[in-house]
């Protein structure tokens, strides 16, 4: 057809695609709120990306658990002069104190290319804070940090003969392995799962929950 001088017949094949370009011109997709029972499909293919919405809470333990993770004690240890902007509402919130009552531990570990530290903190009934953190000799990924950072706590809680817990912590990998939602086939982290697994036997209760650093 491109060409001038090619004879041109308009089949009825033409006419047919010719009307449905039409009627497709005619109806084009408008945007439209989501149905309702239609929304969580959307969540599950958007969930691949690591999307996740939260309303802005900060979080107490888990910004005391950063921090030390990010300034462990070392040898030349010097007190901090840190000053921690509106440390008035730097509260746990009530999506976590007021469905749990009991003692709970932040942990988080961080590694870079120079040191890997670890930390936790446990909170008791009443609000006491007993902090923990280390560093570590040796090199190794966030994902073991987060297992190191966690049975460095686990250690603190057992100590203190506790036998109730929910542990918090925003590694999902290690949480939902531990709570058996996720395998792993990983040799470098499954002696980890494993010594952690142990641990919660020593426990009458202990739950894990995962929360997002946002």
């Amino acid at each position: 057809m491109l060409k001038k001088d090619a004879a041109t017949n308009w089949t009825e094949d033409y006419q047919k695609g010719f009307d449905r370009i039409k009627e497709y011109l005619s109806t084009l997709p408008v945007l439209v709120p989501p149905e309702p029972g239609k929304l969580a499909k959307w969540q599950i293919l958007l969930s691949e990306f690591d999307i996740v919405y939260m309303t802005q809470k900060a979080v107490k333990g888990q910004t005391l658990t950063d921090h030390l993770a990010e300034n462990p004690v070392g040898g030349e240890y010097e007190p901090l002069k840190t000053y921690f902007p509106d440390e008035e509402v730097a509260l746990v919130g009530e999506y976590i104190a007021e469905a749990y009552h009991g003692w709970r531990m932040f942990f988080d570990g961080a590694a870079n290319f120079k040191e890997v530290g670890i930390g936790a903190v446990l909170v008791s009934e009443i609000g006491q804070h007993y902090p923990v953190s280390a560093k570590l000799k040796f090199s190794c990924n966030n994902n073991n940090a987060e297992y190191e950072a966690c049975t460095l706590g686990l250690n603190l809680v057992v100590d203190m003969n506790i036998q109730e817990l929910l542990v918090i912590g925003d590694s999902d990998l290690l949480v939902y392995q531990v709570q058996g939602e996720w395998a792993t086939k990983n040799t470098k982290i499954l002696p980890y799962l494993y010594h952690v697994q142990e641990m919660m036997k020593r426990f009458m209760k202990i739950e894990f929950r995962y929360v997002p650093r946002i």
